[in-house]
């Protein structure tokens, strides 16, 4: 990893359930995990690096940060959300320069995702 000055580095989500939450990512945005003791997991595939972290014991508030992950395919990324057992929070609407939907994962991190407007 190439660290930046004063760039994100790095986003760090409360973990809940280390399982679900690497099923739910794999499955609806194929990311990848690696373990790091019973409370912690790394993701890569995200055009980020981050991780979950389970052992500060932090109770997952929304709506917090609201990371925002961009699909070039909203429908599809929607599909694969529910499918992976997500709970939309705001069906997919308009906002100047594209669409988006909100979603919460299974530890109850509310997360976005948009999409360019059409040309």
């Amino acid at each position: 990893m190439t660290n930046l000055d004063r760039t994100i580095n790095y986003i760090e989500f409360p973990l809940v359930d280390a399982g679900r939450t690497k099923d739910f990512y794999g499955f609806a945005f194929g990311w990848r995990f690696q373990d790091w003791g019973e409370t912690y997991i790394s993701f890569d595939g995200a055009g980020v690096e981050g991780g979950f972290n389970g052992a500060t014991g932090v109770p997952v508030r929304a709506p917090g940060v609201l990371v925002v992950l961009y699909a070039a395919d909203l429908a599809a990324t929607l599909a694969a959300v529910k499918a992976a057992g997500g709970t939309i929070l705001q069906e997919p609407y308009d906002f100047p320069g594209g669409r988006r939907f909100h979603f919460a994962d299974p530890n109850g991190n509310e997360l976005a995702v948009w999409t360019e407007a059409a040309q």
